[in-house]
Formats: structure tokens, C-alpha cells, sequence
């Protein structure tokens, strides 16, 4: 059994899943070409300084209705396609909240995402906040995975040495990045990734 001093998962693609076609739901629903949403509303020049904490999610989702207004044909039509956008929640993967959940109490558990100031709120609706002792996201801290400075920031949160965390996550960069601080990731594609580790 390999023994860790704490567990930091991701949210995005490992505790939390999204329906890949959702918003393009939200696109036939109002008449939008595929991948109109989607398309502003990951556009880097609005998500990045939402996922680092200098704009809120508000004014990201407002921003991105700005964005949408031509298309849209009206602010008010683009403020409805925001609006119901918002409305996406995902899903909780149980099995991965379960694990995490059984670890809390051995080692601190903590999530650490890429986020707007929105997670903690999303989270708490999702009924996960339960399950972790902290969580770790880049609008509060000010910098994204892969940046050191987030897992450093997690370290410091869970009590524990980088080197005694480990990190879980679906995307392979932040994996190299928090390897980079000495942690030791798993990179994330289904459960048996995690029974495979041999924490449970």
C-alpha cells in the first residue's frame, strides 16, 4: 500500500462531469449555430482572467453576452442564452465521491480546480463539500494549473510537503505540473485509475 500525507483531485472531468453536448443544446434551443456558446464563452481573452480571479463569474457571463448580442440579434436575447446556459449544473461522479469521501479523516482531501468565483458555490449545490476538507481554486488563489504557484498553494492548504501529496487530474499538463513540484499524479481517465494507486 503506498501511503500519502494528502489527496488533491481535480473537479472538472474526474469528481464533476459535464454532458459534452449541453451547450450545444443550448445553441438548437435559440436558434445558434453549434459551438456559439461555447466558442465565446471559452474564448480565451474572457475565460482566462475569470479562471484567475480578475473578473467574477458575473462579469465573465456578462461579458460573454456581450459577445453574443450580433449573433443574438438583441442583449436581451443574448442575456436569455447566458441565462440558460447557467442552468448546466453536471453530475457528480459517485464513485469518485466516495472514494474521496472514505479517504477524509485518514489524510486531508482536498479539490483543486481551474474555476471562476463560482466553484465553491456549484460545489455546495452538488452536495460535494462534504467530502473534502478544503478546496483550492485558481479565482482565489490568482494563477492555473499547470502554474506551480496553485499546487504549491494546495500543499500549503493540506499541511503537507508537496512531495507527500498526491494529485489527481483528467488533463495532462497539470499532471507534469504538480510532478514538476514533486507531487506524484495520476492522470485521470476512469475509476480503476484510482483503486490502481493502492490508497483503498
Amino acid at each position: 500500500m503506498t501511503t500519502f500525507g494528502a489527496v488533491l483531485c481535480d473537479v472538472d472531468g474526474v469528481l464533476r462531469l459535464w454532458d459534452a453536448d449541453a451547450m450545444s443544446t443550448v445553441d438548437r434551443e435559440f436558434g445558434l449555430v453549434g459551438g456559439t456558446l461555447a466558442g465565446a464563452a471559452f474564448r480565451e481573452a474572457r475565460l482566462g482572467p475569470a479562471i484567475v480571479g480578475q473578473v467574477t463569474d458575473a462579469g465573465w457571463r456578462s461579458g460573454v453576452a456581450e459577445d453574443l448580442a450580433e449573433v443574438c440579434g438583441s442583449v436581451e436575447r443574448a442575456g436569455e442564452v447566458v441565462a440558460a446556459w447557467t442552468l448546466i449544473s453536471g453530475e457528480v461522479d459517485q464513485a469518485v465521491k466516495e472514494i474521496l469521501s472514505g479517504l477524509r479523516g485518514k489524510v486531508p482531501v482536498g479539490l483543486v480546480s481551474n474555476a471562476t468565483t463560482r466553484l465553491e458555490d456549484d460545489l455546495r449545490a452538488l452536495g460535494v463539500m462534504d467530502a473534502v476538507d478544503f478546496v483550492v481554486s485558481s479565482a482565489r488563489v490568482g494563477v492555473a494549473k499547470p502554474d506551480a504557484g496553485i499546487y504549491l498553494a494546495a500543499a500549503r492548504e493540506a499541511g503537507v510537503p508537496p512531495q507527500e501529496c498526491l494529485f489527481i487530474d483528467d488533463t495532462e499538463a497539470n499532471i507534469v505540473g504538480a510532478r514538476a513540484v514533486g507531487m506524484t499524479g495520476v492522470h485521470y481517465r476512469r475509476i480503476a485509475d484510482l483503486t490502481a494507486v493502492g490508497l483503498w
